[in-house]
């Protein structure tokens, strides 16, 4: 008998079956999460994404690099498997540098699947897919049917925002689209908005559930914030969200028919109190003036005006003669609720039309809601935390010269993060320019647990009618100095370097145990409202948080600020670990728009604009700088595009130097002037982010995909938790793009992109030689974690390890998932057995 160690001769693998939709693979999953080794965080067992497009130049093909795979760094890449690519079963290639090929001779009929190689041992093979023949792929959606307010508006609705998540378990992502209606609002707009659904789809269009969140939850941006994700481990996505008495789930027959509507479930005391699932809470203008007299008839009973730190009578608080005696009769109440809205609240600013405040929601419950995201069952429904307590008056709402009830109250935000390094936490939000508060939630299948709680406390006002609240320390000392600060988005990312995410609230930071880390101030410049003051940073419109210099350690912090000459800086790039300014611009005004990505592959870093563009160590570079509604990883050489078009315009992705390089013709983007695609993410097929947008009739979700072959082989962005966790938080507010925990530009060091595989050493097979008989045998270890033998191309699956072998037996030991061969060890063994 002849022992050796020698590279192995391929051997073919059977390929695994699998549905199909066109140009994209269905499953064949990874590893299930009782097999990952400890210390990987939960993340989706996602299966090969194999997309196919037809181009001029034949089929484009690209494909997942999962983190389970991945073993280590080359000059141009990670290592890891190489890719057998098969057309109609016959074989192409074997791609070694990328995730891409590009088929000149592929036609739109033809059928695809690719199939990693490891060790020489090729493994199953995606399932078939065939060209998207017309460079891109319609999801088609149902609109819900048109309605009338309560005024007799008519409103239509559009496909907003959207987010993605395996919520069956396949390894392929479904999508989760928001419905707003035509009479959307902001938070600071008068009116009756229609009803807010949420639809999850299959990629095939197939409509899994609605939830159609009711009357009692008003349509706009800073309303409905979802979060779309495995907050269990089970493999399968949880949707949870804010919601209200009338919220309701649909399911669907697989022929599109209605299956079951079912309401959530109200707390008791919430029914025992008599709220009911018909009730609507939407204010007319009559409606408000009857809720501001109850307001103003309870006024003595105030514990602020009780306590004396407000003025005792409302005369007083308006700077009026006092007319009426207290505590106010009924009559009185409704007087001084007339000479409010009529004479008062115009006299601040001629904005106040208060008679014709309508549609708002300023009492009745919140809830929080988990449903099962297949099926739209209700999982869970608790009370959302914190209620609004009241319509805005202790939030400053009727504090400043412009009075706008239901407006600071009402900022919500939403987002994921790992704060014990592992496991998925959401987090909810309410209110940034006051009092901040933020609940994070775990979620165990069955119940919610809260996680922690931060509450900056209300900010004390001497005048609820006349204040300043913004800019002061809330009420609670541990968080008193978070107030101000928070965004229209958040982010959450490991700042600190241990591991676990911190929760980015703006200009301040709360560290993953639910402590303040930092609130970060500034000394305002002359020309400022107070030259010389420490002030906060502020509140600002745009955030991102990633690694944009790569010769400091760890990430950086850039945004914008709206305080005008009550902020220190207009735009402000910062230290994430410490808040520390490491430079920033004054502007005097309200900076509302700043983006980052490396646009000049030549200047070292990432660039960043939002007053001037610079570089990333602050640098001034000449000349204009490219837009800010979202940005896209597009390219092949992992620079950073741009997406335009807001309004009617025409969705396109432009490249700061090539120009444009997409023109997604008769596509829409969201949300005004902010002109947001509804998800820029790596949904499949390589590292490379999707463009998903409506169509500009919104009977399709629009989903583009970068057809240039890359160089760079990475793992999907989907398997860096970060990133994931961004990508779900993409929705909220002011959209803002989703960032990985390393550094991502053109002069990407490969040696620091995180790996997640663990080193194993595959323990050597024995050999048997039993000359002159057919009985030679292979026995392979059976006990060696993440580690699957093959012996002649075959899978050993006995449960001693032994195989019968008769003539050559070649040996190779394969990592599963998340394992890799340990640097230096032996893989490959043969023998010759001589009878």
């Amino acid at each position: 008998m002849n022992l050796g160690h020698h590279p192995f001769r391929a051997a073919l693998a059977v390929a695994a079956a699998g549905c199909l939709i066109a140009g994209v693979a269905q499953p064949a999953t990874a590893a299930p999460p009782d097999s990952v080794p400890a210390g990987v965080p939960q993340l989706e067992a996602l299966d090969r994404g194999l997309v196919a497009v037809s181009t001029a130049q034949g089929v484009f093909l690209s494909w997942r690099l999962l983190a389970s795979e991945a073993t280590g760094a080359t000059d141009t890449g990670l290592a890891g498997p190489d890719f057998a690519v098969y057309r109609d079963g016959e074989k192409l290639a074997t791609v070694t540098d990328s995730t891409d090929y590009a088929d000149a001779a592929g036609t739109a009929t033809a059928e695809y699947t690719v199939a990693p190689v490891v060790n020489g041992i090729e493994l199953a093979a995606s399932a078939p897919v065939t060209a998207w023949a017309q460079g891109y792929y319609d999801l088609p959606l149902q609109k819900p049917a048109d309605g009338v307010t309560p005024k007799g508006e008519a409103y239509t609705y559009s496909a907003n925002d959207v987010s993605v998540g395996d919520v069956d378990g396949d390894g392929q992502y479904e999508f989760v689209v928001k419905w707003d209606p035509s009479n959307s609002k902001d938070v600071s707009q008068r009116g009756y908005t229609g009803p807010v659904y949420l639809d999850t789809y299959e990629l095939d269009g197939t409509l899994l559930n609605r939830l159609d969140l009711g009357v009692n939850i008003r349509a706009g941006a800073h309303y409905t914030q979802f979060l779309v994700y495995d907050f269990d481990g089970d493999g399968r996505s949880e949707t949870m969200l804010k919601t209200a008495p009338g919220t309701k789930s649909i399911r669907y027959e697989a022929d599109g028919s209605v299956a079951s509507e079912a309401f959530v479930t109200m707390p008791e005391e919430d029914v025992e109190a008599g709220y009911a699932h018909t009730d609507d809470y939407r204010l007319s203008a009559a409606g408000y003036q009857d809720h501001l007299a109850d307001v103003f008839q309870g006024w003595s009973d105030r514990p602020e005006v009780v306590s004396g730190q407000w003025p005792a009578t409302l005369e007083e608080a308006w700077g009026v003669p006092v007319t009426h005696e207290y505590p106010l009769s009924q009559e009185s109440a409704e007087e001084l609720a007339d000479y409010f809205i009529d004479v008062y609240a115009p006299s601040r600013s001629v904005n106040n039309r208060l008679r014709e405040f309508e549609g708002f929601i300023v009492d009745g419950p919140e809830y929080l809601t988990v449903f099962d995201s297949a099926t739209g069952e209700e999982l869970q429904t608790i009370p959302y935390k914190p209620g609004r307590g009241d319509d805005g008056l202790l939030w400053g709402d009727y504090a400043m010269a412009r009075i706008e009830p239901g407006n600071r109250v009402d900022r919500f935000l939403s987002g994921v993060g790992y704060f014990d390094g592992r496991h998925p936490t959401a987090v909810f939000a309410r209110g940034y320019y006051t009092r901040t508060t933020v609940t994070t939630y775990d979620w165990d299948g069955k119940h919610l647990k809260e996680h922690w709680y931060v509450d900056s406390g209300h900010v004390p006002m001497t005048n609820p009618f006349n204040d300043s609240p913004h800019g002061r320390d809330g009420t609670n000392p541990e968080y008193a100095t978070i107030t101000t600060q928070g965004d229209h988005s958040l982010s959450l990312a490991d700042v600190d370097g241990d591991g676990k995410h911190e929760l980015v609230y703006g200009s301040a930071t709360i560290d993953d145990d639910g402590s303040l880390l930092y609130s970060s101030f500034g000394v305002l410049p002359a020309g400022s409202a107070a030259p010389g003051q420490n002030a906060r940073l502020g509140h600002g419109d745009a955030m991102h948080v990633a690694d944009i210099d790569p010769a400091r350690p760890g990430l950086e912090i850039w945004t914008v600020h709206e305080g005008a000459t009550s902020a220190p800086y207009g735009s402000a790039m910062r230290d994430a670990a410490t808040g520390e300014v490491l430079f920033g611009e004054y502007s005097g005004r309200d900076t509302g728009r700043g983006m980052i990505g490396d646009i000049l592959p030549e200047v070292p870093g990432i660039e960043n604009w939002g007053m001037r563009l610079r570089a990333a160590d602050g640098t001034v570079i000449p000349g204009g700088s490219p837009g800010t509604n979202m940005s896209i990883r597009w390219s092949p050489d992992l620079t950073t595009q741009v997406v335009n078009g807001s309004g009617n315009q025409t969705t396109t992705i432009d490249d700061w130097k090539r120009g444009r390089v997409l023109t997604a013709t008769d596509t829409r983007t969201n949300n005004g002037t902010k002109g947001n695609p509804s998800l820029v993410a790596d949904v499949f097929g390589d590292w490379r982010e999707e463009l998903l947008v409506r169509t500009a009739d919104s009977s399709a979700l629009r989903i583009y995909t970068s057809t240039e072959v890359t160089t760079h082989k990475l793992t999907t962005l989907m398997h860096d938790v970060q990133y994931r966790a961004e990508t779900a938080r993409q929705q909220t507010t002011y959209n803002q793009p989703a960032y990985t925990s390393y550094y991502f530009a053109s002069d990407l060091d490969w040696s620091k992109v995180p790996v997640l595989t663990t080193p194993a050493t595959p323990g050597e097979p024995t050999f048997k030689d039993r000359p002159g008989t057919a009985r030679d045998e292979v026995q392979v270890p059976t006990n060696v974690a993440g580690i699957t033998y093959y012996v002649n191309g075959e899978e050993v699956t006995s449960a001693n390890g032994k195989v019968r072998v008769t003539g050559e037996a070649d040996v190779v030991a394969v990592p599963t998932a998340w394992y890799s061969i340990a640097e230096g060890a032996a893989s490959q063994w043969s023998a010759d057995f001589d009878d």
